[in-house]
């Protein structure tokens, strides 16, 4: 695995950004106080088209983690150095962090009541971060296992890896979004928790549900399926699709067909 690069490390600020800018703005407009009611599955929508997009246009750049989990997890299975992770996670936090200073300066009103996309606990819902803690969990198990089944095992990659992986995030977000918000990505939970002021009033639930459950729940999905397909995990994190088909030369210096 060779080192990452700026490239790569801006690859992921802009990402991110792009990705909790429009997560924030879909969920302050989609509520009670702008649009008189909160629709999910719209919600779902946004997010499974946005990562997608992301993804295939930046994971020949940066391998399109965007989520501190995603990358602890690739971490964890060593396909990923571990010296980089440290500043792609930065640059997570800081992309999250932009994107909600945006939707505040552009939904100040429209948005405070929903704290500009914060992710807290739904009381109705949950009475302990416990819950929150599983359901959190079980979405990134979800979202990282499809990652692994789609974008890190050279033989499943197709035109339609970025979808599938959009797609996991989206059916996460439509289940669990009543109760906890979907975090499913520490730095999507951070950012707008920061910029709203909701922090260090939930920083336990924040550390608990959002970092802790996010993490496991990935950890979990990359295990099994590093374990599922032992032998088979040739790639090195998330690549665009079909970068496997490589032409290799033969012996009367022609070329062989894609592999």
């Amino acid at each position: 695995m060779e080192p990452k690069g700026a490239r790569s490390y801006v690859g992921e600020l802009v990402g991110t950004f792009v990705l909790v800018l429009f997560i924030g703005l879909v969920v302050s407009l989609s509520s009670k106080a702008a649009l008189g009611f909160t629709d999910w599955a719209v919600i779902g929508l946004v997010h499974a088209f946005t990562l997608a997009l992301l993804i295939a246009a930046l994971a020949g750049v940066s391998g399109a983690h965007f989520n501190p989990a995603v990358t602890l997890a690739l971490v964890a299975t060593r396909k990923f150095r571990g010296g980089d992770a440290a500043v792609y996670i930065l640059m997570q936090l800081a992309g999250a962090t932009l994107a909600a200073l945006v939707v505040k300066g552009v939904l100040k009103d429209e948005g405070a009541p929903v704290n500009y996309g914060a992710t807290l606990i739904a009381k109705s819902f949950f009475q302990s971060d416990w819950s929150g803690f599983w359901v959190e969990g079980l979405a990134a198990f979800l979202l990282m296992a499809t990652i692994t089944g789609t974008a890190v095992i050279a033989k499943n990659k197709s035109d339609l890896t970025p979808w599938l992986i959009g797609g996991a995030l989206g059916v996460g977000v439509m289940c669990i979004g009543p109760m906890t918000g979907a975090g499913i990505n520490p730095a999507r939970a951070f950012g707008p928790l920061l910029v709203s002021g909701n922090l260090w009033d939930n920083f336990g639930t924040f550390v608990f549900v959002y970092t802790l459950g996010p993490i496991i729940g990935a950890l979990a999905g990359a295990g099994l399926m590093e374990w599922l397909y032992s032998g088979e995990l040739e790639e090195t994190g998330m690549t665009a699709a079909r970068e496997d088909e490589l032409l290799i030369e033969i012996d009367d210096g022609g070329l062989d067909a894609p592999r």
